[in-house]
């Protein structure tokens, strides 16, 4: 048995040296018929030898680019992308480069480039390959958030180029606690603005596209975008989007497939990193501004948004920005407010009348109906009248709510004492590994106040639910942006105020007809 295993070994070494030394194709091109010369350690043969220039070894480095909004590391080993760090105005900086996506928009990441030139304006990497043929990456930098990359691709030999690859991800930035990482997760998306059907943003989930069909593509989160515009999307073969499972971001991925009768082909792509900030992305006209999620009632959330940004130039502090806003809200649907504040005072000047004949009639459910239609009917009353005005006013509240949730111009701006960033809960202190939100609980109190003013102390179920519903929506609001929080106050405390003048009004004692 050992013998054998012996021979095996013998014969199995001698096959694979043999085929090694007679049949490898890579050992065929190290032995070529006519050797003409070495280069830094490199032998080059045949017409590569005339025409490649320097096939040399260069050492791993790192090149750092800042400016006043950004900082970037490259490297030139693949020509990638090491970080993108978005410099923000209270100092954070927010890297758009994951760490699972380290190096991002690399040409054959395990080759080392030569570094031609570089500044904080531009940074030239080239490559001549063993088989002949010359990439040339220009990273062309600005000051704000759109910059450029070009691609070269010559053949100086007779060998079939390569596929071109752009990568980025997967996902973006990530946050700062678990459950940061958890949201960013599953807002990370990939979107692709189509260039046949004008304003038409598609969302790309784990399919491969045709490059051509789209005038830009992006991954973006709710408050960064990485978005890429190639100056002739038709260069690229195709645009992929993937991700391991729903635990993982998206990743989006440019291919391009050089032919073979061409020579030489050129590249060039804009990309977008930065924040979502949507009156700057308009700027572009490109559509990159609809990566900013202004909801199902967009149109509203948009108007909603531009009032604010007036706000803001006033008050010079979206937080006053947000009450005003608010405030100018209240006075816009005021009637529906009056109507649906009236129908409920009236509601509850009656609540003794309808005791009294559900308990009289508990036995007769005709009759009681009659009675009660009656008691509407004498009184005047709609019964959904205080619905109605409520269920008009959702789209405009909804279009405000998701506005605010949304846009990037609320990230790190404070308001007053210790609210510091709109876009995040308040915490107003923390205990252990506990945050304590203040907003939360004065919100959940001025709507405890506000349900009292309207409810009937001689119903039971809404005496119940004059208590429960302000601790859900405490529970609720609890870890939602501040801007959010304080939008509902000031809605609660202008609706409270409303009501009780109304309440005070309609203070009628009403009888039984």
């Amino acid at each position: 048995m050992q013998k054998n295993s012996f021979l095996f070994i013998i014969l199995s070494l001698f096959t694979v040296l043999s085929w090694y030394f007679l049949a490898s194709p890579y050992y065929h091109r190290q032995l070529p018929q006519r050797v003409a010369k070495t280069q830094n350690g490199v032998t080059v043969s045949g017409d590569s030898a005339r025409n490649v220039k320097n096939v040399a070894k260069y050492v791993e480095e790192n090149i750092n680019i800042e400016t006043g909004k950004y900082k970037a590391i490259l490297t030139n080993k693949g020509a990638a992308i090491l970080s993108w760090s978005v410099k923000e105005k209270n100092g954070q900086i927010v890297d758009l480069v994951a760490p699972d996506s380290v190096p991002v928009m690399a040409n054959f990441p395990n080759e080392i480039y030569k570094i031609v030139s570089k500044s904080d304006k531009k940074v030239v990497f080239e490559h001549v390959s063993r088989d002949g043929w010359r990439i040339t990456k220009t990273y062309n930098f600005s000051d704000l958030y759109m910059h450029n990359l070009s691609v070269s691709i010559e053949k100086i030999s007779g060998v079939t180029f390569p596929e071109i690859v752009f990568k980025w991800g997967p996902g973006l930035c990530f946050g700062s606690n678990a459950k940061e990482i958890e949201e960013n997760i599953s807002l990370t998306k990939i979107s692709a603005y189509n260039a046949a059907v004008p304003n038409k943003i598609e969302k790309l989930k784990n399919v491969s596209k045709s490059a051509a069909l789209y005038k830009w593509t992006a991954i973006d989160n709710r408050y960064f975008l990485a978005a890429f515009i190639p100056a002739n999307f038709s260069d690229f073969d195709k645009i992929i989007s993937s991700r391991l499972d729903k635990k993982h971001p998206y990743s989006l991925t440019f291919t391009a497939l050089i032919p073979e009768d061409i020579n030489k082909k050129n590249y060039s792509i804009d990309f977008y990193l930065g924040p979502k900030i949507y009156r700057y992305l308009k700027t572009y006209n490109l559509g990159l501004e609809k990566t900013v999620d202004f909801g199902f009632f967009g149109f509203l959330g948009k108007a909603a948004f531009a009032i604010l940004v007036f706000f803001h130039k006033i008050t010079n502090n979206y937080g006053w920005a947000i009450v005003a806003l608010t405030v100018g809200i209240q006075i816009l649907v005021l009637p529906l407010t009056l109507k649906s504040s009236k129908s409920a005072a009236l509601m509850k000047n009656i609540q003794p009348i309808i005791k009294d004949i559900q308990t009289e009639y508990k036995n007769n459910p005709q009759r009681l109906q009659a009675e009660m239609l009656n008691i509407y009917k004498s009184q005047k009353i709609n019964p959904l009248g205080g619905c109605l005005p409520i269920i008009l006013q959702i789209p405009i509240f909804w279009a405000f709510f998701t506005m605010l949730r949304n846009v990037y111009e609320l990230r790190n701006e404070s308001w007053i004492l210790w609210i510091k960033d709109l876009s995040a809960a308040d915490h107003f202190m923390r205990i252990g590994s506990f945050n304590f939100n203040l907003l939360p609980l004065i919100m959940g109190v001025g709507m405890f106040f506000q349900q009292r003013m309207t409810t009937a102390a001689s119903d039971p179920m809404q005496k119940r639910m004059m208590y429960i519903v302000p601790i859900v929506f405490i529970f609720m609001f609890w870890s939602f942006p501040s801007g959010l929080v304080i939008y509902w106050i000031t809605n609660s405390v202008i609706s409270t105020i409303e009501q009780y003048f109304i309440m005070k009004g309609n203070a009628i004692r009403v009888k039984r007809v």
